[in-house]
């Protein structure tokens, strides 16, 4: 199932290789026209959920490089890091934790001068994972600093700005849509553990009381579920996972996962986490209720990956049958929402009207044209694509007025009038 979610994902356009040309880079990825598409989709979906449709949310979008203190403060200089082992005989560098992949790693075996060895460990080390970058112009005085390993801290240090600057009350959230990086050390599962990534970020502001901490935290457990399957997952393949005591963050009180069962395992996508007074408590944040009350606010975050969601949105989709493989992917989701075509493209009155349906659509919608080949193979491509609805102008079109509409999950048509095209596709969108 991966090599067919990578071979299609390059093939139509979704998801690069990054640096291709120049034998790429680890862990990095390039998103193509489709790919763009599609996660442009998922994060607006986000974004409509989390910040439009709340009026106890307010947005924010913080810089990507920080003053170095703001990592001090957090932890994360002395906590963000991973315990790593390395194989005495390859120096491949595994995560202590991922048992599986040891054993894996052992059960391979190397060989010596054709003689198969033992595969020993060195002592666990940690690694931080935090990427350092330089700020300055002249050499030798440039600023260390780090390019942010997670979104979560411009909403902490802008805690008092956003308060100040808005009418926002406790509880409320600050939500934002942004990159991160790490220095992965064994980057892999295509774009699921990668060193460049994007987040959406939820941090929720609650009175620190154990009854208001637990309320919020299942409350947002919920709404965050129920969004994943409100947009097409199949709820057979998720779960919450609880984090144990010994593999919980520096930050958290308590913390539980949303995880797809891939086909590399029930892998995390998004965490609800309770971080209490942790973040604001370590930058000497703190609120003022309208009776004068001062107190450090209680934070429960909801943290899911842009990147992998994409992922386990194309897993979710791929289907396939003997005569075709196509990507179910919700219309609210897919990269194109319609494709239009003219039956046969070397008939000038067919390709006129066609061209006037597309330009009347194309401002609504992202609509695909298409006039290549056969009408099978187009839709075909168009399949593959996820493109919920291929809008087809044939001679009957020219008498009157509408045009065949095939469904791509179920492959039925149906005529609908050209006027009504956009009621159509509008109502598929809910």
């Amino acid at each position: 199932m991966m090599e067919k979610i990578v071979s299609l994902a390059k093939r139509r356009g979704f998801i690069y290789p990054g640096s291709d040309i120049y034998s790429g880079l680890a862990g990095t990825w390039d998103y193509g026209p489709l790919g763009a598409e599609f996660k442009r989709n998922l994060k607006k979906e986000w974004w409509k959920s989390m910040v439009q449709l709340r009026s106890d949310v307010v947005g924010l979008d913080a810089a990507i490089m920080m003053n170095p203190e703001v990592w001090r403060a957090s932890g994360h200089l002395e906590a963000f890091t991973d315990p790593l082992v390395e194989c005495k005989v390859c120096h491949a560098r595994l995560r202590a934790d991922k048992i599986d992949e040891i054993k894996t790693h052992e059960e391979a075996g190397h060989k010596i001068e054709g003689k198969t060895v033992k595969v020993e460990w060195t002592e666990a080390k940690k690694f931080n994972l935090l990427v350092e970058a330089e700020l300055g112009v002249v050499e030798g005085q440039k600023q260390k600093i780090y390019l942010r390993g997670e979104i979560t801290q411009g909403a902490f240090v802008n805690f008092e700005n956003v308060v100040s600057s808005s009418r926002v009350k406790v509880p409320f959230g600050i939500a934002q849509i942004g990159k991160a990086f790490r220095n992965e050390i064994t980057p892999g599962n295509f774009t699921y553990r990668s060193r460049e990534f994007e987040q959406m970020e939820l941090e929720f502001f609650v009175r620190p009381q154990d009854a208001e901490g637990d309320k919020w935290f299942e409350y947002w457990k919920i709404q965050r579920m129920d969004w994943y399957k409100s947009l097409g997952m199949d709820p057979s393949k998720l779960r919450f996972r609880k984090h144990e005591d010994d593999e919980k963050a520096h930050y958290a009180k308590y913390a539980e996962d949303i995880e797809y069962e891939a086909p590399f395992g029930w892998s995390e996508f998004e965490g609800i986490h309770h971080r209490g007074d942790w973040d604001l408590s370590r930058h000497k944040m703190q609120y003022i209720d309208d009776q004068g009350q001062k107190f450090t606010p209680w934070v429960i975050e909801t943290s899911g990956g842009v990147d992998r969601s994409t992922l386990f949105f194309l897993l979710n989709a791929y289907r396939q049958d003997e005569k075709r493989v196509w990507l179910s992917i919700h219309p609210k989701l897919a990269p194109y929402k319609a494709a239009v075509f003219p039956l046969l493209p070397n008939k000038p009155e067919l390709v006129e009207k066609a061209k006037g349906i597309y330009d009347n659509l194309k401002s609504d919608f992202m609509v695909a044209w298409d006039d290549r080949g056969n009408i099978g193979k187009r839709y075909l491509s168009q399949d593959e694509a996820g493109t919920p609805y291929c809008i087809t102008v044939d001679f009957e079109t020219l008498e009157d007025d509408a045009v065949t509409v095939r469904d791509r999950d179920t492959a039925t048509q149906e005529r609908v009038k050209i006027s009504e095209l956009q009621n159509f596709i509008s109502s598929k969108l809910g």
